[in-house]
C-alpha cells in the first residue's frame, strides 16, 4: 500500500465519490497474478489499509476492499520465470496460456480460510467492508463452472457441490469480517465465452447467496480474463455502448432482493442517473471515468455537468499502463497517479507572461496549468479550432469519442482563463512584437513519409491527407503501408474500405494495431475482418509503381509484392515540426519545446510534457 496509492484514492474521496472499493488483493500464497498485486495474507497489510482509510474517511467515503484469488488467470511471477498457477481442475487458460494443477483438498481449505483472515485484517485496519471478486473468470467463477470445474469429489459435479467453494468462502469472510462490516459479492453475469461460466448458473448462485443472507450487494459486471474476446470487456473501449451491462444488472435485480451495483462503460453521472432511475441498478460503478475526472461527483452535484472531464475509453495510460507494470494515469489527465507531485495547483510566487504556440493537446494542457498558477497566457493555434491531431483521430471509424480529448482541454484551458487565439500563424517577429517573459512552442509535427522508389506515376499520399481529404486517397484497389502499429494505419484502412475501395493493409508488426492496448485493439480486427481488409503482417514497404506494390519482409529481406494496386497510402507517423524552436533560439529566445516538436509520440506524452513544463515556471 504505497503513498502512491493512498494519494490516487485520498483525491477521489476529496472529489466526492461516496464508495471507494479498493483494488484486489490477494488471500493466499497462490493468489499472486501479478508481480505487484496487493496482498492481503499478514497482519503486515493492516498498517497500508489503516492509512489508507484515515486518508478517505474524513471525506465521508465509505471504503471496501477486494477480496482476490485469480485461480488459473495468472500473469506473471516476480521474477519472470513462468508462473505457478492453481485452479479446480487442470484445464488451461487461453488468453494467458497457463496449464494449472489442480487443488487439493487441503489447499482448498486453506484458501477458504485465508479469505476470511484477509477479512478479518481488512476491516481491522478500518474499512467498511469487503468485496469477494467472483468475476471475469477468477477462482470462484472457476468452481462454478462446468467447463473448468471437471472435479469429481464433493467441489464438483452438480451445481450444488459447484456452489461449494463460494459458499464456504462467503461463510467465512461473513465470520471474519464481523456483523457491522458490509460484505459483497462482484460477479460476471455473462463470461462472453463459449466455454466461460453459464449466465444462468451465475444468476442462480447469487440468488441462493441472497436468499440465505449471506450478502449485502452484488456488483455486477462482464467479461472474463480466460480469453482475448472475453477480456476485452474488462475495461471496454469507446467501442461498446455506454452502460452496455445494466441489462443484465436488471434481470439479476429482479431476483433477489438486495442492492445491485453495476459497471461497464459508465462515464458520465447522467448515464449513471438514467440507468437508477429505470430500476437496472441501485448504484453504478465507476472506475476509469474517475481516473479522469476525479471531480465528478462534486461537479454533478454542483450542476457543473459541462466542465466535468469525461473518460473516452481509449485504455491508454490506465488499464495499458497496468498491463506494463507501470502506475495507472490518463492521457487527458496526468496529474492521475502523480498526485503526490502535480494533484494540486501551486500558484507561481512571479507571475509571468507567457506566450504558447500551438493549440494541440501539448499547447492547451501547457497554457491551462501555467494560467491556473497564475500566469498571464496567450495561446496563438494556426488553424481555425484548438486540438491538434485529435482533430484527425476523431475522424477514423470509432473514433469519434476521442474527440472529446481535445474539447475538455480547450474547457480546462478556458476555465483557468487562457486567451485564446486561433486562425494566427506564428513567426519570430510575432513573437517580438508580443515580447513574452516564456516562450511554450507546441508546434507539433508534419507527417514524414519514407524513402520509397517511384518508377512512374504511382499514387502515394500520407495517411495524414486521406483523413484530411478522402478524395486524395487513391481508387480501386489500395495499398495502406503501416509502420507504426497504432491508431493510424488501422483507421485509415478502415476508411478507405467503408468508402469502398479494396484495401491490403500491410504492417511492420507481428500483427495489425500491435502496439495499441490488447482490448483496443481486439475490437479493431473483428472491424477489420468485418470490413473486408486484408492484413498482411511484417512487410515493410520498399517501392511502387503503376500498378504493383514492391514490400519486403522485415525479417529476411525476400521480396513480396501486392499487384494490381491502384496506389499506396504511408501511415508512418510524424516528423517534429521544429522551424519556430529554432528560429528563436537563432534570437536568443530560448523556447520550451513540448509535444510532438519536441519528439513524435501520442497524446499521452503530449499532455504530460504540458503539464510538466506549466509547473516549473
Amino acid at each position: 500500500m504505497t503513498d502512491q496509492l493512498i494519494a490516487y484514492h485520498e483525491a477521489r474521496a476529496r472529489g466526492g465519490v461516496g464508495c471507494i472499493v479498493v483494488q484486489v488483493a490477494g488471500v493466499h500464497e497462490t493468489a499472486r497474478y501479478t508481480s505487484h498485486v496487493l496482498m492481503a495474507t499478514s497482519d503486515e497489510c493492516v498498517p497500508g489499509y489503516r492509512d489508507l482509510a484515515a486518508a478517505v474517511h474524513p471525506f465521508g467515503t465509505v471504503l471496501l476492499g477486494q477480496l482476490f484469488h485469480p485461480g488459473r488467470e495468472v500473469m506473471e511471477s516476480s521474477d519472470g520465470s513462468a508462473p505457478v498457477a492453481v485452479a479446480p481442475s487442470a484445464v488451461p487458460t487461453e488468453r494467458f496460456r497457463v496449464m494449472p494443477r489442480a487443488l487439493g483438498l487441503e489447499e482448498i481449505e486453506e484458501i477458504v480460510a485465508g479469505y476470511g483472515a484477509a477479512a478479518t485484517r481488512l476491516v481491522r485496519a478500518g474499512l467498511d467492508g469487503v468485496e469477494v471478486v467472483a468475476s471475469h473468470g477468477y477462482l470462484p467463477a472457476q468452481f462454478l463452472s462446468s467447463h473448468a470445474n471437471r472435479r469429481d469429489d464433493d467441489y464438483g459435479g452438480s451445481r450444488e457441490n459447484r456452489r461449494r467453494f463460494l459458499d464456504e468462502v462467503m461463510d467465512a469472510v461473513r465470520a471474519g469480517a464481523g456483523p457491522a462490516a458490509a460484505v459483497g459479492l462482484r460477479i460476471s453475469l455473462d463470461e462472453h465465452d463459449p466455454a466461460g461460466l453459464d449466465i444462468e448458473e451465475a444468476t442462480d448462485a447469487v440468488a441462493a447467496l441472497a436468499a440465505r443472507g449471506a450478502l449485502d450487494y452484488v456488483s455486477v459486471t462482464t467479461g472474463t480474463s480466460a480469453t482475448l474476446g472475453g477480456s476485452d470487456h474488462i475495461a471496454p473501449d469507446m467501442g461498446f455502448a455506454n452502460g452496455y451491462v445494466a441489462p443484465a444488472a436488471a434481470r439479476l435485480r429482479a431476483r433477489i432482493d438486495v442492492p445491485i451495483l453495476v459497471a461497464g462503460r459508465i462515464n458520465q453521472p447522467q448515464e449513471a442517473e438514467r440507468i437508477i432511475a429505470s430500476g437496472q441498478a441501485d448504484a453504478c460503478v465507476m472506475t476509469r471515468a474517475l481516473i479522469c475526472d476525479p471531480e465528478m461527483p462534486r461537479r454533478a452535484v454542483a450542476g457543473e455537468l459541462d466542465e466535468i472531464r469525461a473518460c473516452v475509453g481509449c485504455n491508454q495510460a490506465c488499464i495499458g499502463h497496468f498491463h506494463q507494470g507501470h502506475a495507472i494515469s490518463c492521457i487527458q489527465r496526468p496529474e492521475t497517479g502523480r498526485e503526490r507531485r502535480y494533484g494540486a495547483v501551486v500558484r507561481s510566487p512571479a507571475p509571468r507572461r507567457v506566450l504558447v504556440v500551438g493549440g494541440g493537446p501539448a499547447g492547451l494542457k501547457a497554457a491551462a496549468v501555467a494560467a491556473a498558477r497564475g500566469h498571464e497566457v496567450r495561446l496563438y493555434e494556426a488553424s481555425r479550432r484548438v486540438g491538434g491531431q485529435v482533430l484527425l483521430a476523431e475522424q477514423l471509424p470509432g473514433r469519434d469519442e476521442f474527440g472529446g480529448v481535445a474539447d475538455n482541454l480547450r474547457r480546462e484551458a478556458q476555465r483557468a482563463g487562457v486567451e485564446i487565439v486561433t486562425g494566427q500563424r506564428v513567426d519570430v517577429d510575432l513573437v517580438e512584437r508580443d515580447d513574452p517573459d516564456v516562450v511554450v512552442v507546441a508546434t507539433g509535427a508534419q507527417p514524414y513519409t519514407p524513402p520509397v522508389e517511384r518508377r512512374g506515376s504511382p499514387r502515394v499520399v500520407d495517411a495524414w491527407s486521406v483523413v484530411r481529404d478522402l478524395e486524395s486517397a487513391p481508387t480501386g484497389h489500395v495499398l495502406v503501408a503501416d509502420s507504426r502499429g497504432d491508431w493510424t494505419g488501422l483507421g485509415v484502412a478502415r476508411l478507405l474500405a467503408r468508402a469502398g475501395r479494396r484495401v491490403t493493409l500491410a504492417v511492420t508488426g507481428y500483427a495489425a494495431g500491435d502496439r495499441l492496448q490488447q482490448y483496443v485493439r481486439d475490437g479493431q480486427l473483428v472491424a477489420l475482418e468485418r470490413e473486408g481488409v486484408v492484413t498482411r503482417a511484417l512487410l515493410r514497404l520498399g517501392g511502387v509503381d503503376e500498378d504493383t506494390a514492391y514490400l519486403e519482409s522485415v525479417l529476411t529481406g525476400n521480396p513480396v509484392l501486392v499487384a494490381d494496386v491502384n496506389g499506396v497510402v504511408v501511415a508512418a507517423g510524424g516528423t517534429p515540426d521544429s522551424a519556430l524552436a529554432e528560429a528563436l533560439r537563432k534570437r536568443d529566445r530560448a523556447p520550451i519545446v513540448v509535444g510532438d516538436c519536441r519528439a513524435p509520440r501520442t497524446v499521452e506524452e503530449a499532455v504530460l510534457d504540458g503539464l510538466v513544463a506549466a509547473s516549473d515556471l
